[in-house]
C-alpha cells in the first residue's frame, strides 16, 4: 500500500466526489489549514448564464493551474480530469453513501433558492433548473456510482497519486483534527 506524503511536502491536493459530496467545503478548509491557493473549479467551468466554458477552454484553465507548485482543486471532470489527477501530490476522496450526499444536495440546493445565494460568476440555482434534465439531482443520481468505482479505481492503481476515501464525517473531521492549524485558525 502506498503511502501518504508527509503534509508539509502536500503542496497540490485534488478533492473529488460526486455533486452535493462537499468538495468545495473541504477545499476551503484545506486551503487554510494547508496555506495553499484554492481554486473553486465551477468559476472555471461556468460563465454567467450557465453557459458552460468549452471544454477545450476548460482544459486550458486547468492546465495552467496545475503547472503551479501549490494549488487545491474542488473537482475534476470529462475532458480534463488527467490533467490535475498527473501533478496531484494527493486525493481527497469524499465517498460517503449516496443518501448522505444526496441528502446534504438536496438541502443545499433547497436553501441556494430561497436564499437566491449567488454560486459562480453571478450564476443562481432556480426551480427550473433544479426540475430540468440538467438538474444537479440528475447529475447526482446518474453520476454516483460512476464517480464511486472512479475513485477506488484511483486508489487501487499504483501508477495515481495516493487515495484518501472518507467514507463517513467523523472520519474526515478526524483527519482534519490531526492537520497542523493554518495561520488563520485558532490554535
Amino acid at each position: 500500500m502506498r503511502t501518504l506524503p508527509a503534509v508539509t511536502a502536500i503542496s497540490r491536493v485534488l478533492v473529488y466526489g460526486v455533486h452535493g459530496s462537499g468538495k468545495s467545503t473541504l477545499a476551503a478548509r484545506l486551503a487554510v489549514r494547508l496555506g495553499l491557493p484554492w481554486y473553486p473549479v465551477d468559476d472555471l467551468l461556468w460563465e454567467p448564464g450557465w453557459i458552460e466554458v468549452p471544454v477545450t477552454e476548460q482544459r486550458r484553465r486547468i492546465a495552467q493551474i496545475c503547472r503551479r507548485e501549490r494549488w487545491i482543486l474542488d473537482g475534476a471532470y470529462h475532458g480534463w480530469r488527467d490533467v490535475p489527477l498527473a501533478r496531484a501530490d494527493v486525493v481527497i476522496g469524499l465517498d460517503h453513501p449516496r443518501w448522505r450526499s444526496f441528502g446534504w444536495l438536496l438541502r443545499r440546493t433547497l436553501r441556494r433558492i430561497a436564499s437566491g445565494e449567488v454560486i459562480c460568476n453571478g450564476n443562481r440555482e432556480s426551480w427550473g433548473s433544479v426540475l430540468s434534465t440538467e438538474s444537479i439531482l440528475m447529475w447526482h443520481l446518474t453520476g454516483f456510482g460512476r464517480e464511486r468505482r472512479r475513485m477506488r479505481a484511483w486508489q487501487a492503481d499504483p501508477s495515481a497519486p495516493p487515495v484518501l476515501l472518507f467514507q463517513h464525517p467523523t472520519d474526515l473531521e478526524r483527519w482534519l483534527a490531526d492537520l497542523p492549524a493554518g495561520a488563520d485558525e485558532p490554535r
